[in-house]
């Protein structure tokens, strides 16, 4: 699979755990390690590392695996995939290390979750309404 299409996937199973702030780094041209970033953010540790393992288990299943695995922080997970490398960070975190900043000559892609399309009423078929019988009187 090619790199931009990995850093893509990456980013769209970060979205399915609500990651925020993705983006996409264009490293090519920039730095030998690798070609891309993915980097995005979560509010709780938890979600830092409910996002890392969306990832993993998402490129697992479509038969992409992990070449460097680091989960030690709770604030901070990173994914290597050789040719795309994921940073997925607390919010509070992620502007101590300004990745977008640090790598300001790369091409930044801003990766936004689309809502799902909404979906087309179709005519529904009505069955004629029944009237309902008219109430008896009880005499009492």
């Amino acid at each position: 699979m090619k790199p931009a299409i990995v850093a893509k996937h990456i980013a769209e199973l970060a979205l399915s755990k609500k990651a925020q702030e993705v983006v996409i780094m264009n490293l090519r041209g920039l730095s030998s390690v690798t070609d891309y970033f993915v980097v995005c953010s979560g509010d709780t540790d938890v979600q830092v590392k409910a996002i890392a393992d969306a990832v993993h288990d998402g490129l697992a299943r479509q038969g992409v695996g992990v070449w460097h695995r680091e989960i030690g922080s709770p604030n901070w997970a990173l994914l290597d995939y050789v040719d795309v490398v994921l940073h997925v960070f607390h919010k509070q975190t992620r502007p101590f290390y300004n990745l977008e900043k640090l790598w300001g000559d790369a091409e930044i892609k801003h990766v936004h979750d689309t809502p799902p399309a909404p979906k087309k009423k179709t005519p529904s078929r009505k069955s004629p309404t029944k009237k309902a019988a008219p109430r008896r009187k009880v005499a009492s």
